[in-house]
């Protein structure tokens, strides 16, 4: 009866090193993975360690599925029992066993070898007499990366044979492992075991590499802007991630000279990834399948752009080292475009779909989005022209040395303009006329200037309300002048504040002078150009500001909105200080704070209204004053 086969595990490419040399005996006495005290360690998933701890086994395989060991439960570590060894790889013949090593080198000087040897090195090297050179080519170790060691090594022994001693060259896959004391006490183990009785010299340290091996690090270590590049574009759905990375790829064409790979999100699913899930493991398969094809192109010299989603630091950092080990350059764009405006953009409605429960696991509302600490170059797409947005990633680009693009201005670079459907990306307006109905907290002479637009529907109700009662709040004294402005998106032109209104402004000891002065207006775009600050009174006032002055973003919110942000902001932060930080930190907008129109809904509806707009603003206007004062 056949036994039933023993689950697989491939393990990671330093454990795959630390695998090869456990087989050949070259770590003794370590003879196992996970033994106390030892670095060489072998991480299973929980279900195969629990096997194994267990007395079970589980056999080892390379990444083509290939058997190379299997690994059981002891007291004192995981034991390993070699099946095979790898067959192919650059150098394969240079892999020998310690004990094959020791017999055919006996009597050598043996001499660890980790970067390309310099002129003083090679020199010393010619004193040593017949000598076996051990390259340390394991994960970690090498300075070059091991094939060029390997190279570089082989071309200086051939060079120093050629006068006489003999040189030979074995290739030693020796890992690191993050504990630098282990790893020396390690490697000192190591070498033994293949130098035997025989002296082990280190090179001198220092120095540059060797004129005769120049060409193999040059060919190795390209500089920046020869190196392999992967450019990874992470955001939000709807932050312009895959619009700046399509503009970039555009003027890398136009430029010319490189070989350009686009790996969208959405393309790379109909093709590379059809047939998975939108489930997280499946999204998660789906950004290392991207990185590994990135990193391959990187290897050969390729520029790859990629533009997903890639919401979990964990998975971007594997493609980080996809990358790192294929020799290329990893450039990571974060495109920070607040999840408010990515929701304002969505055209197909995902979001509110996903808010609606439809789509489970959705980005920013019912699945995270993990904010990268380690990005190149982080973009905010709110209220920019693609030129402008794109202008921050070439200056990154540029800056690191990877990508010359900062003289290939696009003809309409720095002008608004057009752009493709789905992203709203337009250049900030220039301030057009002053608003009216200007109040001032004092002299705009030496002090901060900020202008305040109120904004409600017909702008004869709660607008004018927020506008005359802000004014009424203002103490002289602060070091911020404020201008205070109203208008309404479906504005009635001259008309009065409503009676009912009136009434309760009157009763909250507003004058009629100043209630008569006041005249409606419908809300323009010069009005909110103008304007340093708008705050709206319901969401919807929002959302329309923003379809006429998408620029605007970061100037415009509802009341509520704006009075949650100021109070969780330093009290410090005051006058524009406090606007220009709200923009980029802004709380989300509560219905809770939504002002209901009490238009027409008699005086009840008119107070609470008021009640509601007094709260607020009590907690907005001595912070954009700077007075810390207000009258009650």
């Amino acid at each position: 009866m056949s036994r039933p086969p023993l689950p697989q595990h491939c393990p990671s490419a330093r454990e795959l090193d630390d695998l090869e040399l456990l087989s050949v005996g070259a770590m003794a006495p370590t003879l196992g993975f996970n033994e106390p005290g030892s670095p060489v360690t072998l991480a299973l998933p929980d279900e195969r360690a629990a096997e194994v701890a267990a007395g079970g086994a589980v056999e080892l395989v390379d990444p083509e599925g290939l058997p190379l060991a299997t690994v059981t439960g002891g007291g004192s570590g995981w034991s390993v029992t070699p099946l095979t060894h790898a067959q192919y790889g650059p150098f394969r013949r240079l892999y020998l066993r310690p004990e094959d090593v020791r017999a055919r080198y006996a009597g050598r000087t043996f001499v660890t070898v980790t970067d390309a040897m310099t002129e003083e090195q090679v020199a010393q090297l010619r004193g040593l007499g017949d000598v076996a050179l051990l390259a340390l080519v394991g994960r970690g170790t090498p300075s070059l990366s091991p094939v060029g060691l390997l190279r570089a090594t082989l071309r200086v022994a051939d060079l120093v044979a050629a006068a006489g001693p003999a040189v030979d060259v074995v290739a030693v896959p020796l890992a690191t492992h993050g504990d630098p004391a282990a790893d020396a006490t390690l490697r000192a183990q190591v070498v033994a075991n293949y130098a035997g009785p025989d002296p082990v010299v280190d090179l001198a340290p220092g120095g540059t590499p060797s004129v005769e091996v120049a060409d193999i690090v040059r060919a190795d270590r390209p500089a920046p802007d020869e190196q392999g590049l992967v450019i990874f574009f992470t955001g939000l759905s709807g932050s312009g991630k895959s619009t700046l990375a399509q503009a970039l790829m555009d003027r890398l064409l136009e430029r010319g000279g490189r070989s350009l790979t686009s790996l969208d999100g959405d393309v790379v699913r109909r093709n590379l990834s059809a047939g998975l899930t939108f489930s997280k493991e499946d999204r998660e398969t789906n950004i290392r399948r991207i990185g590994w094809v990135a990193a391959e192109i990187s290897r050969h010299g390729g520029v790859a752009v990629c533009s997903p989603i890639a919401p979990f630091d964990a998975t971007r950092q594997q493609v980080r080292q996809y990358v790192a080990e294929a020799g290329g350059a990893f450039f990571l764009v974060h495109v920070a475009t607040p999840l408010e405006e990515c929701e304002r953009r969505d055209r197909k409605g995902l979001y509110a779909k996903a808010r609606r429960g439809e789509i489970p696991e959705f980005t920013g509302i019912s699945s995270p989005y993990e904010e990268p600490q380690d990005a190149d170059v982080r973009v905010d797409t709110t209220g920019r022209t693609i030129d402008e947005a794109l202008d921050d990633v070439i200056v990154a680009l540029s800056d690191a040395g990877y990508l010359d693009l900062v003289d290939d201005a696009a003809p309409n670079a720095g002008r608004a303009g057009p752009t493709p459907a789905g992203v709203e990306m337009r250049a900030a307006p220039t301030p057009g006329a002053e608003s009216a109905g200007a109040v001032s907290n004092g002299s705009r002479a030496g002090s901060a200037h900020l202008s305040v637009l109120f904004v409600c529907t017909a702008n004869i109700c709660r607008s004018p309300y927020m506008e005359l009662r802000a004014g009424a709040l203002l103490l002289p004294g602060g070091p911020a002048t404020i201008e205070l402005a109203s208008a309404g998106t479906h504005g009635f032109r001259n008309r009065g504040v409503d009676e009912t209104m009136a009434a309760v402004l009157r009763d909250r000891g507003l004058g009629d002078d100043r209630i008569g002065a006041f005249s409606s207006r419908p809300l323009t775009r010069e009005l909110v150009e103008a304007a340093d600050l708008v705050l709206t009174a319901e969401s919807s006032h929002r959302a329309f500001v923003l379809e006429e002055v998408p620029g605007a973003f970061r100037k415009v919110f509802t009341l509520g909105q704006f009075a949650d942000t100021v109070a969780r902001v330093d009290a410090a932060v005051v006058g524009p200080d406090l606007v220009a930080y709200a923009g980029h930190r802004r709380a989300t907008a509560d219905p809770k704070h939504e002002v209901s129109d009490p238009f027409g809904r008699g005086r009840a509806a008119a107070n609470r209204a008021a009640d509601q707009i007094d709260g607020l603003l009590r907690v907005v206007m001595p912070r954009l004053t700077g007075s810390g004062r207000i009258i009650r």
